[in-house]
């Protein structure tokens, strides 16, 4: 009696539960209709997406994942639906939907579970919160990004000067992107910490080859890069984030947390001790006044550090990557600076925020590398209520289509930015007199994100890049690729993109045999 009294409770809740769901695919195809919506395209065929999840997986372990999405929109159309491991979801590369989706319908669109897949590396803070945590630190962070603060040339000199020491002077080859990302940590630190880690200065050209230490600025990096590598994992797992949690990942994420607690200390004894304090304004300091409970520090602390670190680094490794193998555009862009500036024998002047943007072709330059190679190459919002995105529906695809509350759409900026009908047949290929063809772009360029979550430091990053170009370029006057079998980059995308084989090349200094 009792197995027949469950069995029919069990019954009736499963027709609740099909009765429910059903009511609810009713109320969504209303909502739909009022809102004009037909139904996107269909991309990979499956019924639960397991077959697309595998090939994803596949093309992730060989570092080529960012080109994959690109081919399925030129499979299936600008904007698609498909599954993931039963989760539908709503893929575009449309400038009208990202714009929606950024901007003009940004409250109906949030971050999804990223917080919770996120955490054990970037626990709370303006990469993995909405709402009011995401306002509020947004806001800590807004006065660091000041035009006063953003030209400090002065304060990036002495780290370039470092990075030029270490550059072999021989001809040599050597990885200029390992380089980068030492400069960028010690830029990054001091501009944001107001210390610097001195990963420059601790190293030397034999050093680089050595195993980094756990506390070293180097031991940092190589433990942020594997935390962000498994953090991307478990973003595309979705709902089984949890289930990719290995030793190595939390060890990762300790040996970071560790880095970062060193400037937590140094901030909230900055707070008790006014001598301590810097003269400028410093993020930390200025963040521990408001809250110097150590998590809090080190979760905002780590999230801008993310941001600093390693999207300049990414802009400029890419930017030697091209002018290597296009000798025409490193010619063309020196010949221009060393007008404007001289070259380190010869100066002329001094170089400042306002006259580097007087070099129309650097701009050009810095534009099409972030064009090609974005540094947050991929992204997705999560819809927090029914709503709509403008276009993809019905047979043409300018129809609106329905994303109902809880569908997760991802956008992807490297696919877009490659799209030959926005940017000509030779989408593809690196030429920046594009932009002295097209001027300025609107949507159908997004390399720093756009709307309210626009990036704060982009003036920041595209400033030291093209400060640290121009003095680069002022003391070396031959660059040649030391890679050459490789035509086209090899991306390895975690939640920023970089060059999974490094950037190798040769410089030559200035006045030396440039035939080596």
């Amino acid at each position: 009696m009792l197995s027949h009294i469950v069995l029919l409770c069990g019954t009736l809740y499963a027709s609740f539960l099909v009765l429910q769901y059903l009511q609810q695919l009713y109320q969504q195809r209303k909502r739909a209709q009022c809102l004009g919506c037909q139904p996107a395209a269909q991309g990979p065929p499956g019924i639960f997406g397991f077959r697309s999840f595998i090939r994803l997986v596949k093309e992730m372990r060989q570092r080529r994942w960012i080109e994959y999405f690109t081919e399925q929109y030129e499979q299936f159309g600008n904007t698609y639906s498909h599954k993931n491991l039963g989760t539908k979801m709503i893929s575009t590369r449309e400038p009208e939907n990202i714009k929606a989706l950024l901007a003009t319908q940004f409250h109906d669109f949030g971050l999804g579970t990223r917080h919770r897949e996120f955490y054990p590396l970037l626990g709370d803070g303006i990469f993995t919160l909405d709402g009011d945590g995401w306002s509020h630190a947004r806001g800590l962070l807004r006065p660091q990004f000041t035009r006063d603060q953003v030209a400090d040339l002065d304060l990036m000199d002495v780290h370039i000067s470092h990075l030029i020491d270490l550059i072999p002077k021989d001809g040599s080859s050597f990885d200029i992107q390992r380089l980068f990302f030492l400069l960028t940590i010690d830029s990054a630190t001091h501009f944001l910490f107001g210390e610097s880690v001195g990963a420059l200065e601790s190293s030397n050209s034999a050093g680089l080859l050595e195993k980094p230490s756990v506390r070293s600025a180097q031991g940092f990096a190589e433990a942020f890069g594997i935390s962000q590598d498994y953090l991307v994992s478990r973003s595309i797992s979705r709902h089984f984030y949890w289930m990719i949690n290995p030793t190595v990942f939390r060890e990762a994420c300790r040996r970071v947390h560790e880095f970062v607690d060193h400037y937590v200390r140094l901030a909230i004894e900055s707070k008790h001790n006014p001598d301590k304090r810097s003269d400028r304004y410093v993020f930390a300091e200025a963040l521990a006044v408001d809250n110097d409970d150590p998590k809090v520090l080190r979760d905002n602390m780590l999230n801008i550090l993310l941001a600093g670190r390693d999207t300049t680094a990414s802009l400029l490794s890419s930017t030697f990557f091209f002018m290597a193998r296009h000798p025409d555009v490193w010619q063309r862009l020196r010949q221009a600076i060393v007008d404007e500036f001289g070259d380190s024998q010869n100066p002329k002047g001094e170089i400042t925020q306002a006259n580097l943007k007087d070099i129309p072709y650097l701009r050009y330059v810095l534009n099409e590398v972030l064009r090609l190679l974005p540094p947050v190459p991929l992204n997705f919002r999560v819809a927090v209520k029914d709503t709509s995105l403008p276009v993809g529906g019905g047979p043409d695809r300018k129809s609106p289509i329905f994303i109902p509350k809880g569908q997760v759409v991802l956008y992807s900026v490297y696919a877009m930015h490659r799209c030959t009908d926005l940017y000509g047949p030779d989408a593809h290929s690196f030429r920046p007199e594009r932009w002295e063809e097209k001027g300025k772009r609107n949507w159908d360029y997004l390399p720093f994100n756009g709307g309210p979550r626009i990036c704060l430091g982009q003036q920041y990053a595209l400033t030291e890049a093209s400060y640290t170009l121009v003095k680069l370029i002022q003391r070396f006057n031959t660059l040649e690729c030391a890679d050459p079998e490789l035509k086209q980059p090899k991306i390895l995308s975690t939640l920023t993109l970089s060059h999974d084989r490094g950037v190798n090349i040769r410089l030559y200094s200035t006045g030396t045999n440039c035939d080596g």
